[in-house]
């Protein structure tokens, strides 16, 4: 019997991927009381990304939302991997990092990939806090970063 974030990635045609490995010297996620923090994601999609460049420039809104989305289903992977996602209460919050061409301001947009994504995943308990920060530059020239807090029953 499948759990229901189960059965909503199953309706977006999707599977949790493998936890990425860490490219530098941190862990996918660690839990601190009832909450779980995941490093920052990048769109890794089977190991390859699928997105490279600056949104505004290289990268269209509609591509950059897409890899945004990719980073959230990453960080689901990563908390799923240390705690289950039958654990999650709720998502608290989602910081998103978007490489930004010079005047690019639709960031909040951009992180909307992700965003939307978890509240399609976990319904009302997807629904969170946020931040949209336009960065010059994202480890391995990616266009977006995305890091989650969520609540677990203890």
């Amino acid at each position: 019997m499948s759990t229901q974030w189960q059965a909503n990635l199953d309706k977006l045609g999707l599977t949790l991927p493998e936890v990425a490995a860490p490219v530098a010297a941190y862990v996918p996620a660690v839990r601190s009381g009832s909450l779980v923090y995941t490093s920052g994601q990048i769109p890794f999609v089977k190991g390859e990304l699928p997105w490279v460049g600056k949104a505004g420039a290289e990268i269209s809104l509609d591509e950059a939302a897409k890899a945004a989305e990719a980073c959230a289903l990453n960080a689901l992977a990563a908390i799923h991997a240390l705690v289950g996602l039958d654990n999650v209460v709720r998502i608290v919050k989602v910081t998103g990092f978007v490489a930004s061409a010079p005047g690019f301001t639709d960031q909040p947009l951009v992180v909307n990939g992700a965003s939307e994504f978890l509240g399609v995943v976990f319904g009302e308990a997807g629904v969170h806090a946020r931040a949209a920060v336009g960065v010059a530059e994202l480890p391995k020239g990616v266009p977006v970063e995305v890091e989650i807090i969520a609540e677990v029953r203890d």
